[in-house]
């Protein structure tokens, strides 16, 4: 696998096609199939009882294999989840959290991966997902 886009190109995709999402994510180290995107879980990703709730964590893994795919088959805006699962294994504490993306296979209308969710001290995964990306056809 070869990156297509670096982070700035990323960046400036992000923004001019998802400006919704501006602000919400840094993008932390990216090589090869590998990404790790952050994510600050303040007041309006909490749930009752003081934890990250399940979309917010959901919205950051989906985002970083995303990103990651993206980096490796270029500036492509329609390519879209078609499966995904996130498995919560425990409770995340406020305050920033870490995705670690890995596309695992990439085929010609595929990218297959996994993501590993951290609170900032990266002890034990909060959160897992397995993802799949539809890539629409050149």
């Amino acid at each position: 696998m070869q990156l297509l886009m670096s982070i700035p190109e990323i960046e400036v995709f992000l923004t001019t096609h998802f400006p919704q999402i501006n602000g919400r994510f840094d993008i932390l180290h990216l090589e090869a199939g590998v990404l790790q995107l952050g994510m600050n879980a303040g007041e309006a990703d909490l749930r009752p009882g003081g934890t990250v709730s399940g979309p917010s964590m959901f919205a950051l893994a989906d985002c970083a294999f995303y990103i990651a795919t993206l980096s490796l088959i270029g500036p492509e805006a329609l390519t879209v989840t078609t499966s995904a699962t996130i498995n919560f294994m425990r409770k995340p504490v406020p305050g920033g959290l870490t995705a670690e993306a890995r596309v695992l296979k990439l085929g010609r209308t595929l990218s297959v991966g996994d993501v590993l969710i951290y609170n900032d001290d990266k002890a034990k995964p909060v959160a897992q997902a397995s993802l799949t990306y539809s890539i629409p056809p050149k």
